[in-house]
C-alpha cells in the first residue's frame, strides 16, 4: 500500500503493524522502523539512553516525510498563485467600478 504523494513505499504490511499492535496514527512509510523500535523500549524497559539507534532512525524517517509534505504544500501554493495571476489579468470584471467608489 502506498500513500498518494509521498516518494516513500510503505514496508510494513497491515498484517504487520496490527501483529504490532501499531496505533493506527502511527500507520505511515515509516512504521518498519516504529515496530522494532518499540520491541527494543519494551525489552529495555523504556530507559531513554537505550535504543537510541532504532529511535534515531524512526526519527530521521519521519522527519523526511515532514519536509517532503511541506515542499509538496510549497509547490501547490504556488501553483495556486500562478493561477490566480493569470485569471486576474486576462479577465474582465463582471460588475464595473464606479468613479465614486
Amino acid at each position: 500500500m502506498e500513500m498518494r504523494g509521498s516518494s516513500k513505499k510503505m514496508i510494513a504490511t497491515q498484517a504487520e503493524m496490527v501483529e504490532a499492535k501499531v496505533p493506527i496514527a502511527y500507520r505511515d512509510q515509516c512504521a518498519h522502523l516504529l515496530i522494532p523500535l518499540n520491541k527494543c523500549r519494551q525489552a529495555e524497559l523504556y530507559l531513554p539512553w537505550k535504543c537510541e539507534i532504532e529511535r534515531h532512525s524512526y526519527e530521521k524517517c519521519e522527519y523526511e516525510l515532514v519536509m517532503e509534505r511541506m515542499l509538496q504544500m510549497q509547490k501547490i501554493r504556488e501553483q495556486e498563485a500562478n493561477s490566480k495571476l493569470s485569471h486576474k489579468q486576462g479577465t474582465i470584471p463582471l460588475i464595473p467600478k464606479t468613479a465614486n467608489v
